[in-house]
């Protein structure tokens, strides 16, 4: 595909106008001034529009998109405990996946082209993955209270088989992570005996970490004054490569456990100001040189996959955190949202508008009132910006959302079933 007189974001985030792209195969295969020899399969008109890289969206919960609404304006531990929590105990594998599936729609129509999730019922989740054609990093949230054999649990036995049968099928675009929900849902134990098996077969892992004030205090307490990050760094989880999500309330030394072991903080700054747990300092991870994410966390407590609503809120939040407006720029909020999270993702081909990096890309449409006048393309994408503008995502070289058009999901069906399944779960409790 050929895309020509395109205004583009190149690979060091600078706007280049009236550009020619081309993608064969799954590769951006050529970017240049002037239009390359040869016929071409499809030849894209690219005035008034912008194509970028493709957004990776650094923490979800996809099947959550069942509960998009439901157990509003409650505090974190209060929305979990008594809203979350008996909802997903009634969810079964045809709910997963079609939630899934509603959660990837929503993702192609705002320029996600692959997400790191973190859930359960992984034969469906891949399936969806598979069926949507996007990108994934899907990894089986274990959770274990108690002192019991932590390999006599059926969720690490589907952890296992799930990462010996899905890991880097369909030529890479799904990859199966590992997962330790958090410091207070798991023991010793289990951290030690996940992190073993990512160890041992070279997975990535991911985390919920320090994402309220409680959470990270009570951690202290029953840890000996450790903090989440310090307590997952003396069982050598970070060895693994990690992406730990949230991160809000880091203090001292944990600032300097994640820059040297290289882990990738995946900030969620709309579900943390909903769920009013906190704000993450990016400016300071930024600063010393931690690769900074952008992620969503589940449509259940954003309540949207609106990414570039949640790059507004990314920039904005940090310039109020320090009351300080150079605190974020639209540069690193740009690769924050493209380049950081396939890097966090393991995926160092990706997020990047570079020849022979993968043909992930996404069209904005920049003709709009509200993208006018234009100082400085890069302000306007982070501050002006709507969802609405992506008019194309491609993955892998695949167009999978044009106009309005998913090609790769039946969206009536996938609302109704998605209707379908939230009102038979909502008949139960």
């Amino acid at each position: 595909m050929l895309f020509k007189n395109i205004t583009i974001l190149d690979d060091n985030l600078e706007i280049k106008n009236d550009m020619y792209v081309l993608t064969e195969g799954d590769i951006i295969k050529y970017i240049g001034e002037k239009r390359p020899d040869g016929n071409f399969e499809r030849v894209y008109d690219g005035r008034n529009k912008l194509l970028m890289p493709g957004f990776y969206n650094g923490h979800a919960h996809s099947p959550m998109s069942l509960m998009r609404g439901y157990g509003e304006n409650l505090a974190l531990q209060d929305w979990l405990n008594t809203k979350i929590f008996p909802f997903e105990d009634k969810l079964d594998g045809n709910a997963i996946y079609w939630g899934t599936m509603l959660s990837y729609a929503e993702s192609l129509r705002f320029g996600i082209v692959s997400s790191s999730d973190m859930y359960y019922f992984m034969d469906e989740m891949v399936k969806a993955t598979v069926d949507a054609g996007i990108k994934g990093n899907i990894s089986r949230s274990i959770v274990h209270f108690d002192n019991s054999d932590i390999w006599s649990m059926p969720s690490m036995h589907e952890m296992k088989r799930s990462f010996e049968e899905y890991h880097n099928i369909e030529d890479g675009r799904i990859k199966m992570d590992m997962s330790i929900h958090a410091e207070y849902t798991s023991g010793p134990d289990a951290v030690l005996a996940v992190t073993e098996y990512a160890k041992e077969n070279n997975a990535r892992m991911q985390i919920h970490l320090s994402e309220s004030k409680s959470e990270h205090e009570e951690c202290k307490q029953r840890r000996n004054g450790k903090t989440p990050c310090q307590y997952f760094n003396s069982l050598g989880l970070f060895d693994v490569p990690t992406t730990a999500a949230h991160c809000i309330w880091l203090e001292g030394e944990d600032f300097d456990i994640l820059k040297e072991k290289n882990v990738t903080v995946a900030s969620n700054p709309i579900s943390n100001l909903k769920l009013a747990s906190g704000v993450c300092n990016v400016p300071e991870l930024l600063k010393r040189g931690i690769n900074v994410a952008i992620g969503t966390d589940s449509t259940s407590s954003n309540n949207s996959l609106n990414f570039i609503e949640e790059m507004k809120a990314f920039a904005t939040c940090s310039k109020m955190y320090y009351c300080d407006p150079k605190a974020v720029s639209p540069t690193e909020t740009i690769y924050a949202a493209t380049r950081a999270g396939a890097i966090s993702q393991g995926r160092d081909d990706c997020g990047i508008m570079k020849e022979g990096a993968k043909a992930d890309l996404i069209v904005l449409d920049i003709s709009g009132p509200h993208m006018h006048p234009v100082h400085d393309l890069k302000n306007n994408i982070v501050y002006s910006a709507s969802g609405s503008d992506v008019v194309l995502t491609m993955v892998d070289g695949k167009v999978l959302y044009e106009d309005g058009d998913f090609l790769t999901i039946d969206i009536e069906r996938t609302i109704f079933e998605a209707e379908k399944a939230t009102k038979n779960i909502l008949a139960q409790l």
